[in-house]
């Protein structure tokens, strides 16, 4: 998701790669198959790894990535005031914010289309809409402590699960810059040693918690202390205008390491639809599809976080109907890797909808479907015949992308052909050209199945559609399950997800027209939302 915002190369400039986990039984005994083991299976990307990299030094990778576009983050300012105008319809300046300086004091009213709140846990933005924020708190404290240390533990440069019969089930995690993180339950008895919980009291618990292995801290970097609660907004988005997301909307345990995660998922689903609308392109209506797929994938992570957080300060999950003896470490295992799709982001899927995930009656042309992460597959450039990825050739800058898996040309030819023919009376399809650039939010590839040949051109006998790429050993065919001698379109949406499926022929034009008619202001009959 971050590469094809052209952020995940200097991110990997710094992080820490984690390929390895590790986890070890109360007696520093090595278990297989428990913990953090789900990492170990990632795929359909290049990214199969998890990508450890401290939030400070990420934020200081986005804001330089800002500055190149041209935008500052004015972090002295904080927002004290929000207005809502009546009788402005939706997606004209209803929004009056209300902004004071924090050192000067000084305030000025910004008149807006749309108002974002990412603002924290404690969001202003969700307090002053009086948006209910559903969930509890436990007594549960957690404690996380990163430092650089020295240690006896076999692994250290891993994801490693510890587990502690005093401290829950201990992470210690390798992370940036030679560092490492230990995170354990503070139980009710644990905090009766302590009237004040300072760094030496961390350091304490920590070298406790992992034994039976030695741990020195030579270096603390950041430590925090926190009470495990599962919360999460009624509404992502009111009045037509004012939007939650990350840990505004939703907040949880650090158990699944999904806090900073999927705050990215809510920005990245949002911030592409915000910029098709506010350069009218897309109807405002496109908007509502934001809390439509959110809220129902961070309610799944809540349900999770509800079990993990608990199996992880060795309590049963609430409503637990197994076998009331069972080691909660084990159960752990278990729940980590039924969630693993979601935790590693490439199993989290939107249900499909009358509009961005729309299943047509072709769609089984295809085993990927629309909702669906699509997975990154291996393609061959022409000429060149160097291999790139089609995560690399469809970048997010909030444009759809028309994959057209054209098989075997001598198989497929005649379907082309109705193809090509079809699509050519949707007039505003094609205005995408470099000479009218910026019309429809709309690029085309061409996958052909086999080797590379001397000219695209001669290998269709034709211009192909948009750019044209080679499955030279056809795994992209087969990963998208697509038949040679029949071929299939694919519309990737811009975050990468899949948003219709339609099948190689003369029906097709009808189905992409269906699909982004239903918001594209530019497509021919739209009717999803009428001219708000």
């Amino acid at each position: 998701m971050l590469d094809q915002l052209g952020l995940a190369d200097a991110l990997a400039q710094q992080c820490f790669a984690c390929r390895d986990t590790v986890n070890y039984d109360k007696n520093g005994n090595e278990v297989p198959g428990r913990g953090w083991a789900f990492m170990e299976k990632m795929k359909d990307t290049k990214w199969d790894f998890a990508l450890v990299l401290r939030q400070k030094y990420q934020e200081e990778i986005f804001r330089r990535a800002m500055a190149k576009e041209g935008v500052k983050l004015d972090a002295p300012c904080e927002l004290v005031g929000i207005e809502v105008l009546q009788g402005v319809p939706p997606g004209g300046y209803r929004v009056l914010a209300t902004i004071e300086h924090g050192d000067t004091k000084a305030r000025r009213i910004v008149k807006c289309r749309y108002l974002v709140g990412a603002d924290g846990g404690k969001s202003f933005v969700r307090r002053a809409m009086d948006i209910p924020f559903d969930g509890s708190s436990s007594e549960d404290k957690w404690v996380r402590i990163d430092g650089v240390i020295e240690t006896n533990l076999p692994k250290p440069r891993t994801y490693c699960a510890i587990e502690s019969p005093t401290h829950g089930n201990v992470l210690w995690a390798a992370l940036d810059h030679g560092a490492t993180r230990i995170g354990f339950a503070f139980t009710p008895e644990r905090q009766k040693a302590y009237e004040t919980f300072n760094e030496a009291a961390a350091v304490k618990e920590a070298i406790a918690a992992v034994k039976p292995f030695r741990l020195n801290f030579t270096q603390v970097d950041w430590w925090t202390i926190y009470i495990v609660g599962q919360r999460i907004a009624r509404s992502f988005y009111v009045n037509d205008c004012i939007f939650l997301a990350g840990d505004a909307c939703h907040t949880h345990s650090s158990g699944a390491a999904q806090g900073m995660n999927t705050g990215m998922h809510d920005a990245v689903n949002l911030g592409w639809k915000l910029s098709l609308v506010l350069q009218g392109r897309a109807y405002p209506s496109l908007l509502h599809t934001y809390q439509a797929e959110r809220l129902p994938n961070v309610q799944r992570l809540i349900n999770y976080d509800k079990d993990i957080s608990r199996l992880m300060t060795m309590q049963l999950p609430e409503g637990w109907t197994g076998d009331p003896n069972a080691d909660p470490n084990e159960v752990l295992g278990k729940v980590m890797a039924e969630a693993a799709g979601f935790s590693s982001g490439l199993g989290i899927y939107y249900e499909p909808n009358g509009q961005l995930n729309r299943v047509l009656s072709t769609t089984s042309t295809t085993s990927v479907q629309p909702g669906q992460r699509a997975p990154d597959v291996t393609l061959q450039k022409p000429a060149t015949f160097e291999h790139t990825r089609l995560q690399t050739e469809s970048p997010n800058t909030a444009t759809f992308y028309i994959v057209i898996f054209a098989g075997d040309v001598k198989q497929t030819k005649s379907a082309l052909s109705a193809f090509t023919h079809a699509v050519a009376t949707l007039s505003w399809l094609h205005h995408n050209d470099e000479d009218e650039e910026g019309v429809v939010p709309i690029s085309w590839l061409t996958l052909f199945a086999g080797p590379g040949g001397p000219s695209a051109y001669e290998t269709l006998g034709g211009m192909p559609f948009g750019r044209v790429f080679y499955d030279e050993q056809l795994v992209a065919h087969k990963r998208y399950g697509v038949a040679v001698e029949k071929g299939a379109v694919v519309v990737l949406r811009p975050d990468g997800w899949v948003g219709t499926v339609v099948e190689l022929d003369g029906g097709a034009g009808e189905g992409l027209r269906e699909y982004f008619g239903g918001w594209l202001l530019a497509a021919e009959g739209g009717a999803g939302g009428g001219k708000e």
